[in-house]
């Protein structure tokens, strides 16, 4: 089967227009996901430097910050000042025919304005209106301040994450941030479904400690079956052995074998039959009790040979296997290049730009990344005129400050 090709074939979400107010992570990664599908994602940016993504750095490519770049693309840009009452009413009008409101105000923030979900509903009952904060709309950590790094201390995230003895270790990628945006996704697309059928739109939110609490599925759920509280165990599984980096001569190689047929498969494949006789691995439950043991015999026999010997042994006889790459050898590698996850695009500045690319792939309305991340301000006026603003109001809104253009 061959990968789709956008070009002239339907978007999903065409037709959708997103109005994301949010900055940094999480809201803009979420109104990407959108914009790749085919969503209009508008950009509300504030005056003042716009995004604080936008000078996060280094790296700064031709100018712009890499972390902006990569976050942004499929975007149109807007700067909206929300602290004159010109720009809250120009927000305000943009509404009126949006799908979409995404914000990651401090909570009462919006409200303050005059644009929170009460207000703008009223304009437009078919809004769908998605709040992001660190902690949620509610309960007694309402009002905190929250990023990515705290929420995955509060998740119980960093508990578990690293090797014994370590000092507190946060997953590599902000995971909180991330799984906030993604479960900002999932509730904006099951919310606009329910309008399709109701005519309804509504108000969501979603808080980056439940986004990082909501992965904790091995954790949790062993806490609450036995009231153990499971600690780190650096690359090993949770619930399965063996599944985990073994060491090689040269270096560590991942080993996926957390079924007994995996298990004796591997056993065989490196020459070790005898120990899948042995009672201390007769069973999965057997060697999660004896994992120690285990990696210290399986090891044995690996490091006297190379990575590259044991993965094509492995590949031969079908053991879940994988090398671990860094990101020099992820980019080059022919898998990653072959389903099309290195996507470039040309930015007025920065040059060519190259972009993740797209994870979930729609045979039948592929999405596509068609554009880099906007200039600030880049289509503020062009987003004015199609929400009905004369030339006249765009040059008294500029002059004012209340909106911007580069």
């Amino acid at each position: 089967m061959q990968l789709p090709i956008a070009s002239g074939m339907p978007e999903a979400l065409s037709g959708m227009k997103v109005l994301d107010c949010s900055q940094i992570l999480a809201g803009p990664f979420c109104s990407m996901l959108l914009a790749d599908m085919g969503a209009d994602v508008v950009k509300i940016e504030k005056p003042t430097g716009g995004d604080d993504t936008r000078r996060m750095g280094p790296p700064f490519v031709g100018g712009e910050s890499a972390a902006f770049l990569a976050m942004n693309r499929n975007k149109r840009s807007a700067v909206l000042n929300f602290k004159e009452p010109a720009g809250v009413e120009a927000m305000k009008r943009l509404v009126k025919d949006a799908d979409v409101v995404i914000e990651n105000y401090r909570s009462g923030v919006m409200e303050r304005l005059g644009l929170g979900y009460d207000t703008l509903s009223e304009i437009n009952p078919q809004l769908i209106y998605c709040s992001i904060s660190g902690f949620g709309r509610t309960g007694p950590y309402a009002k905190r301040a929250g990023f990515d790094l705290v929420a995955q201390g509060m998740s119980g995230l960093m508990s578990f994450t690293g090797v014994p003895g370590s000092p507190p270790v946060k997953v590599g990628v902000p995971m909180a941030d991330m799984n906030a945006g993604m479960f900002a996704t999932y509730g904006i697309l099951t919310a606009y479904i329910n309008r399709l059928k109701s005519g309804k739109g509504q108000y969501l939110e979603v808080s980056l400690v439940e986004a990082a609490l909501a992965y904790t599925v091995w954790e949790s759920s062993s806490f609450f079956a036995t009231g153990t509280v499971p600690g780190p165990l650096g690359s090993a599984h949770r619930l399965s052995a063996p599944y985990q980096a073994l060491k090689t001569s040269d270096g560590f190689i991942n080993i996926g074998a957390p079924n007994q047929s995996n298990f004796e498969r591997l056993c065989r494949a490196i020459g070790r039959d005898e120990l899948i006789e042995r009672e201390e691995y007769k069973d999965n439950a057997s060697r999660l009790e004896h994992r120690e043991q285990l990696e210290a015999d399986l090891e044995e026999t690996m490091t006297q040979h190379t990575r590259a010997h044991w993965l094509e042994v492995f590949e031969k006889d079908g053991v879940p296997a994988g090398p671990i790459l860094d990101m020099g050898e992820v980019w080059s590698d022919p898998q990653i290049h072959d389903r099309d996850m290195d996507a470039t695009v040309e930015h007025p500045t920065a040059g060519t730009v190259h972009n993740i690319g797209l994870a979930a792939k729609l045979y039948g309305t592929p999405g596509k990344i068609y554009g880099p991340a906007p200039l600030l301000g880049e289509h503020t006026t062009e987003v004015l005129q199609e929400a009905g603003f004369s030339s006249e109001e765009i040059e008294q809104m500029a002059a004012s400050g209340a909106a911007g253009a580069p």
